[in-house]
């Protein structure tokens, strides 16, 4: 009987020695995406491209929602300080609304001064795959080859994953300021932004 009770011991001890070894690895890649994610919000090409392209983001109505102005102003100042030639936006017209994201963007750079001849629309897509696919015409027509991809810090790192699989001769471009400033309201986002990468890496092929 004490020979069955060590043995039983001994496997139970083996099984939580397992599931310790299995929760430190599970932990140490959690660990090791949230890096990744925030390594990437500092990552900021300084060189020129052809273009400035803006994934979308919500509209209150007609009007850019206060998170993708901040995407439309970083583009507009890219294109101020010609860095870029065109602007390109992205997105198109989420529940609810009645306006198309990117042509909300478009007025909002037009009302800043940026001239219309200098924006390209994509007015259909509505996740951050289709921002890129459904611009993909756009910039052939153009003769758009490198861009400067425009998003929010913690979206940048699965943006340039995404552009770069496409084929895109992409760099990451992200809004200086950005609205997710508080604890509150970045770790949500971060969460979010590492449960999306790893969804991108399961079922990009």
């Amino acid at each position: 009987m004490r020979f069955i009770g060590a043995t039983r011991r001994r496997r139970i001890d083996g099984n939580w020695q397992r599931f310790a070894i299995a929760l430190a690895l599970f932990l140490a890649g959690v660990l090791s995406l949230a890096v990744d994610v925030i390594v990437a919000c500092g990552r900021s090409d300084s060189a020129p491209a052809d273009a400035a392209m803006v994934l979308g983001a919500a509209v209150d109505g007609d009007t850019p929602s206060p998170v993708f102005e901040e995407r439309l102003r970083h583009a507009a100042a890219l294109y101020e300080s010609r860095r870029v030639e065109w602007i390109v936006l992205t997105g198109g017209v989420g529940q609810g609304d009645t306006l198309a994201e990117a042509e909300a963007g478009r007025d909002w750079l037009i009302a800043e001064g940026i001239p219309v001849e200098r924006l390209l629309v994509e007015t259909r897509s509505r996740t951050t795959r289709e921002n890129f696919t459904l611009a993909l015409p756009l910039l052939a027509d153009h003769g758009i080859d490198r861009v400067l991809i425009v998003s929010d810090p913690l979206h940048m790192r699965r943006a340039i994953r995404m552009a770069l699989d496409l084929g895109l001769d992409a760099h990451p471009s992200p809004t200086p300021t950005t609205r997710y400033q508080t604890w509150r309201t970045q770790v949500p986002m971060l969460l979010r932004e590492m449960y999306f990468n790893v969804h991108f890496h399961l079922t990009r092929h």
